[in-house]
């Protein structure tokens, strides 16, 4: 069982940073990935960011290279995303997940913490 608990949201202005938390994000023995979604008022959660259980490999939806970074302290057991220059189009709720090696689809991702909201205001 994994259990996953995220932090670090809230309300930012355009062009303002955040980094976001998961605690909980380690679990020895087994291969997998850790990833951030997130999902608007009305919309399909969706992928964000992900890094391998080795930390050697991560991936960036389209909208958020550049801008957004995934990093994890396996001493912490916590995964991070540090988001910079946010815009309105960011705001949602974000999720951490833990999942299948290379998922990107929320279908492939087993464990879900409680998300955390960010907003961001223009």
């Amino acid at each position: 069982q994994v259990q996953l608990v995220e932090s670090g949201g809230g309300l930012v202005q355009t062009g303002d940073s955040l980094r976001l938390s998961c605690a909980g994000a380690r679990r020895t023995g087994v291969y997998y990935d850790l990833g951030w979604f997130r999902q608007a008022p009305g919309k399909e959660r969706e992928f964000v960011a992900s890094i391998s259980w080795s930390g050697r490999d991560t991936k960036y939806a389209d909208p958020v290279k550049g801008r957004f970074a995934i990093s994890k302290d396996d001493a912490e057991k916590t995964v991070y995303l540090q988001m910079n220059s946010l815009k309105p189009e960011d705001t949602g709720v974000y999720y951490c997940a833990w999942g299948g090696l290379g998922a990107i689809s929320p279908s492939e991702y087993y464990y879900w913490g409680q998300g955390t909201q960010v907003t961001v205001s223009s």
